[in-house]
Parts: C-alpha cells; sequence; structure tokens
C-alpha cells in the first residue's frame, strides 16, 4: 500500500542562486497527494445530505418495518392454524386422489401459496405519473405469476389450443353435424365467412386434428417405408379398404416393388372426396383397385388408411346419425344441440375418440422395415 504523506507539497532548495537568501519554492508532487483531513474540509463544502435521498431512506425504512409486520403476523397465524387444525382420513383421502392431474400452475395452487405472495407486496402510492409507470413495471412479472400456463401460452402463442384434444374431438363431431344439415358450413369455415367464436374454435380443433393428429405420423409412415408413389397415390384416393389373405405368390409387391412373398389382396374402393370441405364426388364412383402385396405392406395399408381417412368415416357416420334420428321443424342449433346430446350421452363420441386413439398408437408403434 501507499504510504500516507503528511505533507501536500515537496520543498526544494535553489542551489543555483549566489545570493546569501536561500529561495524556497514549493513544487508539487507528479503524484496524487492525499489530502489531510484539515486541507480538504476547508476546501470542500459542507456536505449537504439530498432530501430525495432522504425521503428514499425513509420510505425503504417503512416498506421493511411492513414487511417485518407482515412476516411476524404470518409466522403466528400459520402456528396457531397448525396447532389447531386437524385432517381426517377422509380428507387425506381426498387430498390424495388427483394424482393423475397435470402439474399445478400459479392459479390453481392453494390459497395459501397466493396470499402469502400478496401478504408480501406493499404498493407504493406516488403522485409522479413516471413512479406509477415505473411501479406497474414492476408488478408485471407478479401478474404474470398469477396466470396459468395456458393462460400465458395464449396470450403469447395465440395459435395454440388451450384445451385438451377430447375438447377438440367433441367440437369437430359438432361441426359435422352442422355440416349435414348445412353442407357449406365447412367451407364457410375455411375460407374465413364466419368468424364468430364458436366457429374459430371448430376451425382450430380442425386444423388440431390434420396438422397434429393425422398428418405427422402419416409422414413418418411414409418416410420409413419403401412405397412408390403411384400406390400411395391409390391408398389416398379410395376411402375403402378390404385386406384379405389370398393365395402366396412370390413376385414384385405392388407397394415397393420389392420381390416379396406377397400372401395379401388390397382392395381399394369409395368415392373420392375433398379433403377440407369433405364433399363426395361421384366421378367414377363403381371403381375400384386390386393390388397384391408382403405382409410388411399389408399392415403399413392398415394402419395408414385407419388414419388417412378417419376424418371422412367420422363425417359419413354423423351424416347417418342424423338421417336415422330425422332433423325436425325446429332451429339448426336446436336440432344439432339434440343430436350432440344424444351422441355424447349414449357415448358414441367416446368411442370414436377411442378409435382414433388406437390408430395413432399403432401408427406411432409400427417398426420399420428390414
Amino acid at each position: 500500500g501507499k504510504r500516507k504523506r503528511s505533507n501536500t507539497s515537496v520543498l526544494y532548495d535553489s542551489d543555483e542562486s549566489e545570493d546569501s537568501d536561500i529561495l524556497v519554492r514549493n513544487v508539487f508532487a507528479k503524484r496524487h497527494c492525499i489530502m489531510d483531513e484539515d486541507e480538504s474540509s476547508e476546501e470542500q463544502p459542507p456536505d449537504k445530505t439530498c432530501p430525495t435521498e432522504n425521503i428514499s431512506a425513509n420510505k425503504k425504512q417503512k416498506v421493511f418495518a411492513k414487511l417485518k409486520e407482515l412476516a411476524r403476523q404470518r409466522k403466528t397465524r400459520t402456528s396457531s392454524s397448525s396447532e389447531n387444525s386437524e385432517v381426517s382420513n377422509d380428507e387425506t383421502e381426498i387430498e390424495e386422489e388427483p394424482l393423475c392431474q397435470l402439474p399445478l400452475t400459479p392459479t390453481e395452487g392453494s390459497e395459501t401459496d397466493s396470499n402469502s405472495l400478496q401478504d408480501f407486496i406493499v404498493e407504493e402510492e406516488e403522485d409522479d405519473d413516471d413512479n406509477t409507470e415505473h411501479v406497474e413495471s414492476e408488478n408485471q412479472p407478479q401478474q404474470e405469476l398469477n396466470m396459468s400456463n395456458s393462460e400465458l401460452l395464449a396470450y403469447y402463442v395465440p395459435q395454440l389450443s388451450r384445451c385438451n384434444h377430447y375438447v377438440h374431438f367433441k367440437r369437430i363431431v359438432k361441426a359435422f353435424l352442422i355440416n349435414t344439415i348445412d353442407d357449406t358450413f365447412l367451407s364457410s369455415l375455411y375460407d374465413g365467412t364466419r368468424q364468430k367464436k364458436y366457429a374459430r374454435d371448430m376451425l382450430l380443433s380442425l386444423h388440431y386434428l390434420d396438422d397434429r393428429f393425422i398428418q405427422p405420423r402419416l409422414e413418418n409412415l411414409i418416410s420409413r417405408s419403401r412405397w412408390k408413389d403411384r400406390y400411395k397415390e391409390r391408398v389416398d384416393c379410395y376411402p375403402d379398404i378390404r385386406i384379405t389373405l389370398r393365395n402366396p405368390k412370390i413376385m414384385p409387391c405392388h407397394a415397393c416393388e420389392l420381390k416379396r412373398y406377397c400372401k395379401f389382396n388390397v382392395l381399394l374402393f369409395g368415392k373420392l372426396y375433398n379433403s377440407t370441405t369433405l364433399e363426395a364426388d361421384d366421378f367414377m364412383s363403381d371403381d375400384k383397385q386390386v393390388l397384391k402385396v408382403g405382409m410388411v405392406c399389408a399392415n403399413r395399408t392398415r394402419v395408414y388408411h385407419n388414419l388417412k381417412h378417419f376424418k371422412y368415416k367420422l363425417y359419413v357416420d354423423c351424416s347417418s346419425v342424423t338421417e336415422t334420428e330425422g332433423v325436425e321443424d325446429e332451429p339448426v342449433k336446436d336440432t344439432v344441440e339434440r343430436l350432440f346430446s344424444h351422441l355424447e350421452d349414449s357415448g358414441w363420441i367416446q368411442k370414436r375418440y377411442n378409435d382414433l386413439e388406437e390408430y395413432m398408437d399403432d401408427a406411432d408403434s409400427f417398426q420399420e422395415e428390414k
């Protein structure tokens, strides 16, 4: 360390002068000198505390005192509640029951957790508008903590869905029921004519079914196979299929064109339809295709076809329900609600949803060809 110099100046003798008088001059050192307290106090003005610093210090002291008081009250409250509270066995079983639910979000937690955070939030009241905006910006992260995960996703990424898969499926069934009565409903959804909330929710669910459930699995099945494009196009065009065991024969497979032990006949038939509006085309409605494939390609064809044409088959089933139940002389909304309630109460919707989950599991677990 540097030693503190007692003098602030250095005295040098002037030997150049021939006079008897010794000239003395003050030469300041090049180094930064450490000023004594006496000299610095004379040169510097008296220290004055800024009033804004005193106000902020007093404010911090008040906030700290409030926090200590709230912590003390919280401690006494929790200790008294823990001594007096008794939980029965039935209540314990009820609390332990929802283990299969999703992890608790900040809004789904217990009231004590949210209250414990709110007790330690001290809002500062200031007349200045700038300070008010600053306080609101500091409280914004706390407001985000109080939002659930689904609300955060909906706020930052509105395209994402905010409901589970079964809710999407029920919306799709209701949209299909409406289209069986009004055959322009689906087309008006896709072209953006209908902009009400229920219509936008149905369109979101339809896209969710195509883009999240079906299409990724179809692409996975195709990318891991040796199918030719011609065979894939045939499977895509015909909504009905029948796979039967026939006379085995060693020949090039019609699906992959590799020499295989082919013992399955794939019969493709049905009307061509629009993938969005699900409107059937009567052109060559009686056309059929019979293809001979091996065992692996036959199994892949079954899994692929079930997923590819599931939405159309579901729409056909909804059309048959509407024809069976009949459309009474009532508004379309009442008819749809009546049919939908009947299908939901009878378990028809749940059964179709289980079929979809089974088809997706088959596609996920399908093994790659050797």
